[in-house]
């Protein structure tokens, strides 16, 4: 019986054939598979394949033109990963569950491979412990085969899914013919069930096939956690089964103890095996700052001789910098169209939220930013205060750059910098809310007579006071563009129309904006258009959506007032602040601040480096986190002297950025679909012509940039915030609280690690959020100022205190990339 040129899915690498995407059948486990193109020779020489054999069943209309009963056989070929027993805690799992209710048969006299699987099928059947009562044997028995369900019934009797062994040579690819790995799915079945069949001597079932003594059968229901499927069994075995002196130990054994023995003798040896050849994990931000992958605590000497790591830089960049400007636009791969949206893209992102967070904090501060306030309190003059505060924060990360303290984010795991993230996408959706909270209490049934003191009331009990660095990004400071305007009289403001259409038409205009927004970003996943099409109208969401519901606030509703963003063109720009006019001790208070604050920056610039430098964008050209810190000191500094607001790297909007201009594939994998960046366009062109256009945009103020309504800039916040999150471990691992088993991805860390554990681990993270939130949102701007030393308390709780909640080696499995 020729059926051994076997074929499945469930692993990574190899596919011979086209349509692999196509379906089982249903009573195949309805399972999808992806397709990827590789050579068959692996850097690793032994590999096992998994077989699928799909028949597609004729119409009968077909079957009478077709001669001798002629159908469709669909085979499909890949390669499935080595189980790692060192790392996969389902492997030992998988066979423990076996041991504690183990089949095995050890001398089985049956010849042909139908009466072998019968009774393999027989033994688990008719276990004392069986609980599938509604078993049935022959359904069983079909689904095995190609031929279940055709009306070709013996034409075409083929394994459906198999897993064996295979080595790569210079001259082609070698089975193992002494063992087979079958794998079934059923509905019938509620648990998996493992039977391990020897056969007295070998038998011949035809090609790649002609010396099986070993036959292990795996059963499993079909809606399976990702790693309990039948696919993933019979990986741990089949690994289990490769090495020829395991098998030929098998051989000796006399009794099921002897073979259990064995079993749990081979996985020591894997276990071992696994431990010295798999390399040590390398965590996140290390592999992702360029400094040595050891384990190794930082010493002194690391950060010495002064310069070492700015020069280091420069010597990594400067060969690629002229590639940087003529990438995808000289040569034959071009990309000038993804240039001109991720350009505008970048433009809308950079410029809206800047508007919004300045007019917020204008409006919830009535102009009073924390270094106003500052200065206010102790009858100092705001502009050079101001001015001293931005010098001793780029003197302080001078600093820092020449001494290579950029080596110290290596002390942040991945899942201290998601934690962050996290909460700077918290702080966007904490803005908007503060926003339309704002419009509501302006609006919405408020009396005229009282509206300012209400006012003030609940937004003190709403904690919506004072803003230190809203959101920490480059509109983090936006209100110090110009000295805040006088504050407006209690009856001016009372004296504005109140409506609640007003607030009710901001709610749905502030939705709308985040409704179509983020359905033109995920339209590229959608059958529509042409996929250029679907790619432009993906990138453009942003600026798409923006003047959209700017067009419909502005004429579809020109009766109703919206509330705008308001404008004061009585400042005067590049005015030098007078360095002279402060005390010794006011310089000294604007050296601590300046200090705090080049604590955040230096966190917020490393951190969002290294998540847009992360292993999984692919990018090529290297790293320069200390000559970059050098350059945000030195723009700075001259801000500074003109009272103009700082800069220095963004979140979300620098990832955002990397993603704009990535190439990006979707692949399956057990069923999940996810998407994998295969290369990124490195070019300095979209951020220079974006910061080109903010400078032009100051010729767009008062008109038409006041035409667009707070609503819309809240929307964008809420955009920015959910796009933000798309691949946040954090926020994935939040979601599997609420997830069926069944329905959880294969990441690695739900190979690696045990689902107890990962729940612990993320309960703990949202516990150091809390702790984040409850000092970056204060009210209090005093307790603002002490963020960044939070952020750094981050260091010593992920090293010390989380290992002893859970083992190291699960905390590292999570902070590792894959």
């Amino acid at each position: 019986m020729s059926q051994c040129a076997f074929p499945e899915d469930a692993g990574y690498l190899k596919c011979d054939m086209d349509d692999a995407s196509e379906t089982h059948e249903e009573s195949l486990g309805e399972e999808a598979f992806d397709t990827v193109n590789s050579s068959i020779v692996s850097g690793e020489s032994v590999r096992f394949f998994v077989h699928v054999n799909l028949q597609v069943q004729p119409s009968q209309a077909a079957e009478s033109e077709l001669p001798d009963g002629c159908g469709l056989l669909h085979t499909s070929r890949k390669y499935l990963k080595l189980k790692n027993f060192e790392e996969e805690i389902r492997a030992h799992r998988d066979l423990d569950g076996f041991l504690d209710r183990a089949s095995i048969i050890l001398n089985e006299t049956a010849t042909s491979l139908d009466d072998v699987l019968r009774a393999m099928l027989v033994r688990l059947v008719h276990k004392p412990d069986n609980t599938e009562s509604d078993c049935n044997l022959d359904l069983l028995m079909a689904v095995l085969f190609t031929d279940a369900g055709t009306p070709m019934e013996g034409k075409v009797h083929l394994l459906s899914d198999t897993i064996q062994g295979v080595t790569a040579t210079v001259t082609g690819v070698q089975y193992q013919q002494s063992w087979l790995c079958i794998i079934c799915t059923s509905k019938s079945l509620l648990k998996r069930h493992v039977c391990i069949s020897r056969l007295v001597r070998p038998q011949n079932w035809g090609e790649n096939c002609c010396e099986v003594r070993f036959v292990i059968l795996v059963l499993a229901p079909p809606k399976m956690k990702s790693t309990k499927t039948a696919t993933e069994v019979g990986r741990t075995f089949a690994t289990m089964f490769l090495d020829i002196t395991f098998r030929q130990k098998l051989l000796k054994t006399r009794t099921e103890e002897e073979f259990k023995e064995a079993l749990v003798h081979q996985r020591q040896l894997l276990t071992m095996m696994d431990q010295g050849l798999t390399p040590s994990l390398k965590h996140y931000s290390i592999s992702s700052i360029y400094i040595p992958k050891s384990h190794q605590p930082l010493q002194q000497k690391d950060f010495f001789p002064v310069g070492k790591g700015i020069r280091e830089d420069f010597a990594r960049r400067f060969p690629v910098y002229p590639l940087d400007f003529t990438d995808g636009i000289i040569g034959k791969n071009k990309a000038v169209g993804k240039f001109i949206t991720t350009t505008l893209f970048l433009y809308f992102a950079c410029l809206l939220p800047t508007i919004a967070f300045g007019s917020l904090n204008d409006e919830i501060t009535y102009g009073a930013i924390v270094i106003r306030g500052i200065c206010d309190d102790y009858d100092l003059d705001f502009n050079t205060f101001y001015a001293w505060t931005g010098l001793w924060n780029s003197f302080f990360l001078a600093l820092y750059a020449l001494f290579n303290f950029s080596l110290i984010m290596s002390l942040f795991k991945r899942s201290t910098e998601e934690i962050i993230a996290l909460f700077i996408s918290m702080t966007f959706v904490l803005d908007a809310v503060k926003g339309m909270v704002k419009i509501f209490q302006k609006y919405y049934g408020t009396s005229h007579g009282n509206h300012n003191a209400d006012h003030i009331s609940v937004l003190s009990l709403l904690g919506l006071g004072t803003s230190l660095n809203t959101s920490f990004h480059t509109a983090l400071n936006t209100s110090l563009l110009a000295n805040p305007p006088e504050l407006t009289s209690v009856s001016s403001r009372s004296a504005e129309h109140s409506s609640r259409e007003t607030a009710v038409l901001s709610l749905l205009i502030m939705l709308g904006t985040l409704w179509l927004s983020y359905t033109l970003y995920q339209f590229k996943k959608s059958p529509y258009l042409h996929p250029y099409m679907r790619e432009i109208l993906s990138d453009c969401a942003l600026p798409i959506s923006v003047l959209t519901f700017s067009v419909i606030s502005s004429y579809g509703f020109q009766e109703i007032n919206m509330s705008k963003f308001r404008y004061n063109p009585s400042e005067r720009l590049f005015k030098i602040a007078e360095m002279q006019s402060l005390s010794l001790g006011a310089i000294g208070s604007a050296m601590g601040l300046g200090f705090l604050l080049s604590m955040l920056f230096f966190i917020e610039q490393n951190l969002v480096a290294a998540l847009a430098n992360a292993p999984e964008n692919r990018l090529v050209k290297g790293t320069a986190y200390h000559w970059d810190l050098l350059l945000v000191a030195i723009i700075n500094t001259g801000l500074s002297l003109f009272g103009m607001p700082w800069i220095h790297a963004a979140y979300p909007h620098s990832p955002l950025h990397v993603r704009a201009l990535a190439v990006v594939e979707e692949r399956v994998e057990n069923g999940h679909i996810y998407e994998t960046i295969v290369n990124v366009w490195e070019t300095r062109l979209t951020t220079l012509g974006a910061s080109i256009l903010v400078g032009f945009s100051l010729l767009l103020l008062p008109l038409p940039l006041q035409w667009i309504p707070k609503p819309v800039l809240y929307g964008l916040f809420l955009y920015i915030a959910l796009t933000s999150i798309d691949a946040n471990q954090l926020f994935e691992r939040m979601a599997l609280l609420l997830k069926d088993q069944a329905s959880y991805p294969p990441t690695h860390y739900i190979r690696r690690v045990p689902q107890r554990k990962i729940h612990y681990f993320t309960g703990l993270q949202v516990l150091q959020l809390l702790l984040l939130c409850a000092f970056g949102m204060s009210p209090l701007p005093y307790m603002k100022m002490i963020f960044p030393l939070i952020m750094m308390v981050m260091i010593p709780i992920r090293y010390k205190l989380l290992p002893r909640i859970i083992e190291a080696k699960y905390l590292d499995a999570m902070d590792a990339e894959h």
